[in-house]
């Protein structure tokens, strides 16, 4: 592998490694929106998540003819630049298990907060039937208070 191959894949490889870290703090906001209950700010950051993982398809999609090569026959600038490289792709997978931890735990979260809103979407419910059936079993005369007479 040439010079210039190996410095197209250092570039990949940066790329990579700055979308995983933009999409890394894109994660740590997400948490912060769904603690807060901010879902409007949610599908905001969402929707800018989606466009960093559709540039970070791309780099994979960029990187997949160097992946069935040897490591070994490629030749770089320098011993620095190899090092480097390989400094970044070990930061990449620490980034992208950071990533999944977070991701894991902001579906834990949302789930807790569905369960939550539907608990007292069936307590709002349950609240509406009970008053529903006291109306009806108390005659209309009853429910009405008369402020006008003597007695």
């Amino acid at each position: 592998m040439s010079t210039p191959d190996t410095q197209l894949l250092a570039e990949l490889i940066r790329a990579k490694r700055a979308c995983l870290v933009a999409l890394r703090d894109l994660g740590r906001k997400q948490l912060e929106l769904i603690s807060a209950g901010n879902m409007t700010g949610l599908l905001d950051l969402l929707a800018a998540k989606q466009q960093a993982l559709s540039r970070l398809q791309r780099i994979e999609q960029a990187l997949e003819p160097f992946r069935g090569q040897d490591p070994e026959s490629r030749r770089w600038p320098s011993p620095e630049d190899r090092r480097r490289s390989a400094d970044e792709v070990a930061e990449c997978e620490a980034l992208l298990a950071e990533i999944l931890s977070r991701e894991k735990q902001a579906e834990a979260e949302l789930v807790r907060r569905r369960d939550e809103t539907a608990l007292r979407l069936d307590g709002a419910h349950l609240a509406g039937r009970a008053r529903g059936a006291y109306r009806q079993s108390v005659p209309a005369a009853a429910r009405q208070l008369d402020l006008l007479s003597d007695a």
